[in-house]
């Protein structure tokens, strides 16, 4: 075969490939991508973890690429408004989405999404994680252990604020009366703000909070910090024990949180995308921004978040089954 018809196949098949992308009404992945502004869809209120850390990382994208990268806020049905307008987006890599902790919970919560929490969805890059921190009235306890056996002597007497059904801190208290043994009364509100100010009043007893929205308080003795849910200890507390070397050998629970790109994104552009992300996090002013909000820059290859997004829908849908969660 010559080396002129070899040209030619080759030729043709670049016609074919770039005549099927014009069809289908998506850029070609090319390595001048990007080319226009990226929009990143956050789909809770302006404030917290996933917009502070959305905000950071497209401002570093910005630098890094010279195009405008927007965040757009698109809060409602518990995180499900904001991800439904990411799966039906252009899947040409100017659209990426930064679901909250919420994202592997709602498909045990709800009898039908606007989505398909896998499918429809690349995995990007697995942005940062958190523990929560088990935080209690001083008048209750001193240690987990203390708590669990003042829950065991009187089934019912404590109360625990959850910042609504199906949310982290609601699935990390329903975990801990699983491991504990414990009948404790689970009292829903509507977000951490009120849960940590009833807590402090003393209308509850215990409460899963993130560390940033605690740590004021336990700092002031109004609060009392018995553990954290991470599997390790915090290295910015690292006074504060495990819940799993406190006695409850298993307990973890982790919020976080990565990028998602609709389901059919190029290849060549969704690596593009991780490899930025994964330099911009191992920033050393990114991880020291990232710390003091309490998270721990992530990483990783898109094939580990979508393996971890299983293994977590797999986890969290035994705790709502077994705990008979059901969406507000």
């Amino acid at each position: 075969m010559d080396s002129c018809y070899i040209c030619r196949r080759a030729v043709c098949a670049a016609v074919v490939l770039a005549a099927a992308y014009a069809q289908s009404g998506i850029a070609a992945p090319a390595d001048n991508y990007p080319t226009r502004p990226l929009r990143i869809i956050v789909p809770v209120a302006p404030g917290g973890g996933a917009d502070f850390a959305a905000r950071l990382l497209a401002q570093k994208l910005n630098e890094a690429w010279d195009q405008p990268v927007i965040v757009d806020n698109r809060p409602g049905g518990a995180g499900n408004v904001g991800v439904a307008l990411a799966a039906n987006s252009t899947p040409d890599g100017y659209t990426i989405v930064l679901p909250i902790t919420s994202f592997p919970i709602n498909p045990s919560l709800y009898k039908k999404l606007p989505f398909d929490t896998v499918k429809d969805f690349a995995p990007v890059v697995r942005v940062g994680s958190g523990a929560l921190l088990l935080v209690v009235h001083p008048s209750v306890a001193a240690s987990v252990e203390q708590l669990v056996a003042a829950a065991k002597a009187k089934p019912q007497s404590l109360n625990y604020a959850n910042s609504g059904n199906g949310t982290t801190a609601h699935l990390a208290g329903e975990l801990f009366k699983k491991l504990a043994g414990v009948d404790i009364v689970s009292i829903p509100y509507k977000g951490g703000g009120p849960s940590i100010i009833d807590l402090v009043a003393g209308h509850v007893q215990m409460y899963f909070a993130t560390i940033p929205a605690a740590i004021g308080q336990v700092k002031a003795g109004r609060l009392r910090a018995l553990g954290v849910t991470s599997p390790q200890r915090v290295p910015e507390l690292p006074q504060i024990p495990t819940i799993a070397e406190s006695g409850l050998p298993g307990f973890e629970v982790i919020w976080w949180i990565g990028f998602f790109a609709p389901a059919g994104t190029p290849r060549p552009v969704v690596e593009k995308l991780n490899a930025e992300f994964v330099r911009i996090l191992r920033q050393p002013d990114t991880r020291e921004r990232f710390a003091n909000h309490g998270m721990m820059p992530g990483g990783g290859t898109p094939e580990e978040l979508g393996a971890f997004l299983k293994s977590e829908i797999a986890k969290w849908a035994k705790v709502v089954r077994e705990a008979k969660i059901q969406a507000e």
